[in-house]
């Protein structure tokens, strides 16, 4: 159930904030957001069945101010709340966000003014992490990997020469995307407990006919322990049902062959992130399942070497998917690397001698 304050006039961005018992700390984050130097904003508080006061919190702070949307709901998680804040945004551009994050206070007005400029679809700004317990502030300069940034701007999806996945993190809350976009190419998140922004993110990029990107560090992701994030134990197939998703979706726009290559280099590249990423005893379970099933499900294994990006990567792939052709290669390799080894230790050698 929604409740809406105001004016009916449509507002410029609609924020969506999906909050799960957040009552200790939503009410600075909202007033953060409320501060915001663009003012023609609505803040969609989707409270996805909080137990611990957080929707009367929200109730009370919308009476103090008539932009806040406060959406009431069963808990069903964060994708699930995206979803319902999408069902009743009203902006021209959509800001979906994370009630914890902390966000400059022209972030709004300063993507805005960019995406209007060049009448963009999807808006892209960097970011970088912030750990409270410090105080520190981290640069994560991957989240627009600029090598792989066609020459026109603004660009479409399919600009993107090769490895569009790899582009932009699939997570929204360094976008701003038109909402007329968002509706006419009926994007949703998937209402899974995580990963659940992957699909969304990623249609938007394929789909988008004009994409910008402003270097502004607009937003500063909150890296605390006990997270939805870091507890992916949990979820941990949560990945590859987005992965299916995503696969499916593109075949559902006859898209799967044009991006078909940039499409199975991700699927290894976040099958082995996950790997390398998960603890004991989830990460040998994920291994025996991609090696049984899920590798094989995703089409990689159809395709040789010569097909993939990072040969480092598909030497990852190799040794969970086919151990004894993984070894059969290493051996191989040994006296080639054995060689190159020796060859630089004689040329040091040579240049200290020379000295």
């Amino acid at each position: 159930m929604a409740e809406a304050r105001g004016a009916s006039a449509r507002p410029s961005v609609s924020v969506i904030l999906p909050i799960y018992n957040a009552a200790a700390y939503a009410e600075e984050a909202l007033r953060s957001l409320l501060g915001q130097t663009l003012r023609d904003i609505e803040v969609i508080c989707v409270d996805d069945g909080s137990t611990d006061g957080t929707g009367d919190l929200l109730n009370t702070l919308a009476e103090e101010d008539d932009r806040i949307v406060v959406v009431s709901k069963a808990n069903g998680g964060a994708g699930s709340a995206r979803n319902a804040g999408l069902d009743v945004a009203r902006g021209e551009y959509l800001s979906i966000l994370d009630i914890d994050d902390f966000f400059e206070s022209n972030m709004l007005e300063c993507a805005l003014n960019a995406a209007r400029a060049d009448d963009l679809d999807v808006l892209v700004f960097r970011s970088d992490e912030l750990y409270p317990a410090t105080g520190e502030r981290k640069s994560i300069p991957w989240t627009i990997h600029e090598d792989l940034l066609p020459e026109r701007r603004p660009f479409a999806g399919t600009d993107v020469p090769r490895d569009i996945f790899k582009l932009f993190v699939g997570w929204s809350w360094d976008k701003l995307i038109r909402a007329s976009f968002v509706r006419e190419h009926g994007l949703r998140f998937q209402e899974i407990r995580t990963t659940n922004d992957m699909l969304f993110v990623f249609s938007a990029v394929v789909r988008a006919e004009r994409i910008g990107i402003i270097e502004d560090v607009l937003v500063h992701h909150r890296k605390d322990v006990g997270s939805l994030s870091v507890t992916r134990e949990k979820s941990w197939g949560c990945f590859y049902e987005a992965l299916t998703a995503l696969g499916e979706q593109l075949r559902s726009w006859s898209l799967y062959e044009r991006f078909e290559q940039d499409y199975l280099n991700y699927c290894v590249h976040a099958a082995l992130w996950n790997v390398r990423t998960l603890a004991e005893p989830t990460r040998t379970l994920l291994t025996q399942r991609l090696a049984d099933e899920w590798f094989d499900a995703l089409g990689v294994p159809a395709h040789d070497e010569a097909y993939y990006y990072s040969k480092g990567e598909y030497e990852e792939f190799l040794r969970i998917y086919d151990p004894g052709r993984y070894r059969r290669r290493s051996w191989k390799a040994a006296p080639r690397k054995a060689l190159r080894r020796a060859k630089r230790l004689l040329k040091s050698s040579a240049v200290k001698g020379g000295r």
